[in-house]
């Protein structure tokens, strides 16, 4: 998907389609209509018969006679304006671009609103990320063409009338591309199939967005990874034919020196559960079950490509979980990396086992601080649902920091406690702890068990729920989300390394 920015008259911009955003309050609204029935004057019906008032996310489609440089104009609402947010504005661009979509429109022009107390290249830059986000589909493998009419727009257009604002409306353009590809990458890992996606392929991938994107790669093999004794990694991957890869992504942006944030994402290409194997309705979204180490991946790709100055790690250990009569079963103990041990309870919490060798590795860094993400548990959504990340950790100042990158970007996180009385959850008889505590509080005890392995700063999000949307949103579709890529790119762009947190 292509964005591009302009500055230009209504005339001067051509496109399919043009989308033009208006506000519903009635001075803001009559002023706006009254300008642009004077410049295109077949909207006097539309606004006379007030079939489109400005409502939030509402659209209204006219033709213009050739009075602008498209043939089509999309009105969408942004409602009031004392409540408009970026947010308000990436759905409403969602909107007209899905709007647009309908009339197989294939370069869709977005005419950057003013809007009081937002910066111009804020907005600029959600204009084009619902836009474009809204667009995506993952159909390349579709022979058979859909009879719905809609078609994808793959142009972007996001443009201002006032030449004054030209350096905003391109910073904002620029930056909403490198999240745009990010978001893309990770979307399209999360969503193959694991006969397409499985962990030496996505070593691969890693590779090919490291070289475009200018991170380095290197994927550890089978046999390195017995050498440096993950134990968790090795354990989980013993049922499946294909070999673990450990992918090591490193982006040096910031000073020689500089302690790297690290980025940890949770690559199971597939998973059955194991011996401990899942009903058979629903396991076919488990090729998504490695959406936090596409994540991650995506998340490097944006954050190298808007040359951040920063040094960011991401780690991604990855295998499938198989059962077979190799796989590992219920009372096995596994040693780690950092020599702890874990007894089995059950094969399916698998994900914990291969973070805490990636945890261990990332100790060599001495980290500023560690972001693990995963689809870890059910029990994070059955708490929080498809709407909120689940975080947990031991760094306040990471936390505070997700925060505010989560009211950025809109992509919700909701702090969980780590109170030591959960520990006797996940107590074992055999081994230093037990890899499940079973159905109660069941993704704190996930998180209690990762926080075994690290020795630094250290937050986890739980993506379980966001990763993999049951029904389409504004600008995000049904399977995966790609969440996580712009939360973790707009902390690390936001990161300064002489502050303290807000609320520190």
């Amino acid at each position: 998907m292509s964005v591009s920015s302009s500055v230009g008259s209504r005339r001067s911009i051509k496109a399919d389609v043009q989308v033009i955003f208006m506000q519903q309050d009635e001075k803001a609204f009559a002023s706006a209509s009254r300008k642009l029935t004077t410049e295109i004057p077949n909207l006097r019906p539309l606004f006379k018969a007030q079939d489109f008032i400005g409502k939030k996310n509402t659209t209204a489609l006219a033709y213009t006679s050739g009075k602008v440089g498209s043939p089509r104009l999309i009105l969408v609402g942004l409602g009031n304006g004392a409540d408009i947010t970026v947010e308000t504005i990436r759905r409403a661009s969602a909107s007209a671009a899905k709007r647009a979509a309908q009339s197989q429109a294939a370069h869709l022009a977005l005419e950057v609103p003013t809007v009081a107390g937002l910066e111009p290249a804020a907005v600029a830059q959600a204009v084009a990320e619902g836009a474009a986000l809204s667009q995506y589909k993952y159909d390349k493998l579709k022979s058979i063409v859909s009879e719905s009419g809609n078609g994808v727009i793959k142009e972007f257009t996001v443009y201002s009338i006032d030449k004054a604002l030209a350096p905003d409306i391109q910073q904002g353009v620029k930056t909403a591309q490198s999240l745009i590809d990010g978001v893309k990458l990770a979307r399209d890992l999360a969503n193959a199939a694991n006969n397409e996606v499985y962990p030496e392929v996505l070593g691969q991938r890693a590779i090919d967005a490291g070289k475009k994107a200018g991170f380095a790669v290197t994927v550890l093999d089978k046999k390195k990874i017995e050498s440096l004794k993950m134990g968790g990694l090795l354990g989980v991957n013993l049922g499946s034919v294909r070999p673990p890869v450990f992918i090591v992504m490193e982006y040096k942006g910031g000073p020689k020196n500089e302690a790297p944030i690290v980025l940890v994402g949770k690559g199971i290409t597939f998973d059955t559960g194991g011996i401990s194997i899942k009903p058979a309705p629903g396991m076919s979204d488990m090729k998504s079950d490695m959406h936090g180490a596409a994540t991650v991946i995506g998340a490097m790709y944006s954050i190298a490509s808007l040359g951040l100055k920063r040094n960011v790690v991401a780690l991604v250990p990855s295998t499938e979980n198989m059962p077979s009569g190799s796989a590992m079963v219920p009372g096995d103990i596994l040693t780690f990396m950092n020599g702890k041990t874990a007894e089995i309870d059950n094969t399916d919490a698998e994900g914990r086992l291969i973070l805490a060798d990636a945890l261990c590795y990332a100790d060599r860094y001495k980290p500023l601080t560690v972001i693990d993400v995963a689809t870890l548990t059910g029990a994070c959504v059955v708490a929080l649902g498809t709407v909120t990340t689940g975080m947990m950790g031991t760094d306040a100042d990471t936390m505070s920091r997700l925060k505010q990158s989560a009211s950025n970007t809109n992509e919700y996180v909701c702090e969980l406690p780590l109170y030591e009385e959960y520990e006797e959850l996940i107590s074992s008889d055999y081994a230093d702890i037990k890899n499940s505590g079973g159905r109660y509080a069941g993704a704190i005890t996930a998180g209690l068990f990762l926080k075994h392995f690290v020795t630094y700063p250290w937050v986890h999000l739980d993506i379980a729920g966001t990763g993999i949307a049951p029904k389409p949103s504004y600008y995000s579709p049904k399977g995966a989300t790609g969440v996580g890529v712009r939360l973790l790119t707009d902390m690390v762009m936001n990161w300064k390394s002489d502050e303290k947190s807000k609320g520190q």
